[in-house]
């Protein structure tokens, strides 16, 4: 049985674990997202959570040289070691960008952008692959100053997917 975050039962979902931890799929997915950075000038990437974390690596995989840093978000600091909330080579003079594999209400989003901020990096925008346009987690992260692209816009509640106007 698959639930929501409440526990509650539900008829679908999307899990890009698995795809994006496959091989081929990797690659491709590493090369569209570091093609969106490059537009946007980004050189550094971050990720929160499981959905995250291959597609930080997949940048990094597909990137020219040192073209591109990327980090990895804990969910609290370390507490010991070097007591880091963003492990990686980043620079804290340099902005992130963070990337996830979907947005839907933000919270998860909104929570990284905290940490990440609260470990000194200024954030310039979130790039995910699918956005679920009937929830306002969009709205919630450009009102915290950031752009936010998505490789997709999904609104299944209308019945419809349709290609993201920045594809």
């Amino acid at each position: 049985m698959i639930t929501d975050p409440r526990g509650q039962p539900i008829g679908w979902l999307l899990d890009t674990r698995v795809p994006t931890l496959d091989g081929e799929l990797f690659t491709e997915v590493g090369s569209v997202i570091a093609e969106r950075l490059r537009e946007r000038g980004a050189r550094q990437v971050v990720g929160y959570g499981f959905g995250a974390h291959p597609l930080v690596c997949s940048v990094l995989a597909v990137s020219e040289g040192d073209e591109f840093k990327g980090g990895l978000i804990r969910e609290e600091r370390k507490e010991h070691g070097r007591r880091r909330l963003v492990e990686g080579p980043i620079d804290a003079d340099q902005p992130v960008v963070m990337v996830d594999d979907i947005i839907n209400s933000g919270r998860s989003a909104s929570e990284a952008l905290r940490l990440v901020r609260s470990a000194g990096f200024a954030v310039d925008g979130l790039l995910t692959l699918f956005n679920f346009t009937w929830s306002n987690g969009q709205d919630r992260i450009e009102a915290e100053g950031l752009w936010v692209d998505s490789l997709l816009d999904l609104n299944l509640q209308e019945g419809t997917g349709s290609g993201s106007d920045s594809a």
